[in-house]
């Protein structure tokens, strides 16, 4: 079982207002709330990264693809291609 650690949290007290008619409307308790609440951003935090290091992969992929794609049409490269292929029939 997971041990809980108390900690003291400043809020203004419109948002403190605003976080007991959820918890009022959910009937649950306020640190059941902050506790998912953190969770979910904690999550959020996790996807957003996730997403930029396989954007910045992509990135970099294609990149990477555009020089093979150019490679390609090089005419000697496609003669050895052809050459290769031939060979091996």
């Amino acid at each position: 079982m997971a041990q809980n650690r108390r900690i003291v949290v400043s809020v203004p007290n419109k948002l403190l207002k605003e976080v007991d008619q959820v918890v009022q409307e959910g009937n649950g308790n306020r640190s059941q709330f902050i506790r998912e609440a953190v969770q979910m951003y904690i999550l959020h935090r996790k996807r957003a990264s996730l997403r930029e290091q396989l954007k910045s992969g992509y990135q970099t992929m294609a990149a990477i693809n555009m020089l093979l794609a150019e490679e390609g049409t090089d005419e000697q490269l496609l003669d050895q291609y052809e050459r290769q292929l031939a060979e091996a029939e």
